[in-house]
């Protein structure tokens, strides 16, 4: 609507006006959802001082409205997507007018200008919050975005005349859709395959300090560029460092490595486990104690569509993460313990888990996908009366990804251990990697680890722990059996890989911030 409201040289009011009823309409027709409420209101006030030409009158603007959404909803204060929304108004409002008009003065066209200034504006003050969140750096997201923008203007204006003529002329919004599919395709596709460029992203802390660290780093850039020589300065680091690092991230296998039919996942003190079920989608199993870390691992895999999401039972450790694993993704279907203990934990699940209605597991449930197959062996039974109910009630599942068994024994004990060895058939544990139940504690029957014999084994735990973890009795009857261990908390994000000559596994390396 700007863009037409500029080509009909109408003025800025007129521009102002005009976007504003386009938003109207675009909530009304998309549905008034908290998160398009929250989207419009930081559209409506970047387009008018745009349109306006006087971005610095819009920041009051946007310091009330920041102000009346968080008292209208406080657990917007934490909520990433609302920042993103705000940062990145407040970058447009702020760098991009300013980066337009050098641009210009430098004699490049005007379009070509404002479509280089928003986009880097945006990213520049977007990436604190999205290297926090996903423990990496960007060197793709602006070229994206230029090659995305010619295509979101047809995609968008297409699809709402679509929606629109709709109810009185279904062949012409058929039509319109059709051909609205053509730039969303280019949309799509810029998005996939700028995901998949080997050298795509730079590692980065992530959490809150790696957000600081970015934040800190990139005002002081901005006040060091005000001058010309600290600019050239930036600009001759900036291409040696790309020179520098591009060969190795090209050449360099990445993340994850070819063939892995499992990623444990370094969340800290808790569990979260990956299965590929294809490109883009897996299996999960658990979600970690805080949803940061595990969503940064599943971005790091490229995981876009949960097929299954796996909780083996409601300890906080174990789902406190789990708003992490659906964020913007879409999950298949999710199966929980039968015991549903501690409340809490079930409760979160159930808030996090929206459309999607868990299902109970029991012994016997049997799901496939791709190449993931899983059985769900325990508990046999319930058990109640243990030293922990709710371990010892845990999903221990058997997966078989691309030929390799591999058994994720949750949080069992020596309880629901035993109760599994008296009721499975004797090969039925047997298994080429296992999961180490409960973050190797020493709560575990060494007939059960007997009968599984794996030849890796996954320890997911904190750094540091307060509980001992994992035991070094475990660990001694491990390397007894010559079993390959991999700690997350000494080597980060841990993936078995399978090869033409047996198991490998890889280790990504620990990150700051996953204790």
């Amino acid at each position: 609507m700007l863009l037409l409201a500029r080509w009909a040289r109408a003025g800025p009011r007129a521009g102002t006006v005009l976007c504003g009823l386009a938003l109207v309409g675009f909530v009304v027709l998309v549905r008034p959802s908290p998160s398009v409420v929250r989207a419009a209101t930081m559209g409506a006030i970047g387009l008018a001082a745009l349109a306006a030409g006087r971005p610095r009158a819009a920041l009051p603007a946007l310091s009330a409205a920041v102000a009346v959404l968080v008292l209208v909803d406080p657990e917007l204060a934490g909520d990433a997507g609302f920042a993103l929304s705000v940062l990145a108004t407040g970058g447009l409002l702020l760098l991009a007018p300013g980066w337009r008009d050098a641009l210009r003065r430098r004699g490049v066209p005007a379009g070509l200008a404002e479509a280089l200034a928003v986009p880097a504006a945006a990213q520049l003050a977007c990436g604190p919050v999205v290297a926090g969140i996903s423990g990496t750096v960007s060197l793709v997201a602006v070229p994206a975005n230029l090659l995305a923008v010619p295509a979101i203007a047809p995609a968008t204006v297409l699809g709402v005349l679509a929606a629109a003529v709709s109810p009185l002329w279904p062949a012409g919004a058929e039509f319109a859709a059709w051909l609205a599919s053509w730039p969303a395709w280019w949309l799509v596709t810029v998005a996939r395959v700028g995901a998949r460029l080997p050298a795509g992203t730079l590692p980065w802390p992530g959490g809150v300090p790696g957000a600081l660290l970015l934040a800190g780093l990139t005002v002081a850039l901005l006040l060091a560029a005000r001058r010309p020589v600290v600019r050239r300065l930036v600009a001759v680091g900036a291409v040696a460092v790309m020179l520098g690092t591009l060969p190795v991230r090209i050449l360099a296998d990445g993340w994850p490595p070819a063939g892995w039919v499992l990623v444990g996942c370094a969340v800290g003190q808790g569990d979260a486990l990956v299965l590929p079920v294809a490109a883009g989608r897996a299996v999960v199993v658990d979600a970690g104690p805080e949803p940061a870390l595990v969503d940064g691992c599943l971005r790091r895999l490229g995981v876009r569509e949960v097929s299954l999401l796996v909780v083996s039972h409601f300890h906080a450790d174990h789902v406190g993460g789990v708003a992490g694993v659906l964020r913007g993704r879409r999950v298949g279907a999710i199966v929980t313990p039968a015991l549903a203990e501690p409340a809490a934990g079930r409760a979160l699940v159930a808030a996090a888990s929206g459309a999607v209605t868990p299902q109970a597991g029991v012994a016997g449930w049997s799901y496939r996908a791709g190449g993931v197959e899983l059985v769900i062996l325990g508990p046999p039974y319930p058990l109640r009366g243990t030293r922990s109910d709710p371990n010892n009630n845990s999903l221990v599942v058997r997966a078989t990804v691309a030929g390799v068994r591999v058994l994720l024994a949750g949080d069992a004990e020596t309880e629901e251990q035993r109760a599994l060895l008296e009721r499975s058939p004797p090969q039925a544990l047997r298994a080429e990697v296992l999961k180490v139940a409960h973050h190797g504690s020493a709560y575990q029957d060494p007939a059960f680890l007997d009968a599984v014999r794996p030849a890796v084994a996954v320890v997911q735990v904190g750094a540091d722990n307060d509980y001992g973890h994992p035991s070094p009795s475990v660990l001694a009857w491990l390397a007894r059996g010559g079993v390959r261990v991999l700690r997350t908390d000494t080597d980060g994000d841990v993936a078995v890989v399978a090869g033409r000559h047996g198991l490998a596994v890889v280790a990504r390396g620990p990150e700051p911030g996953t204790r």
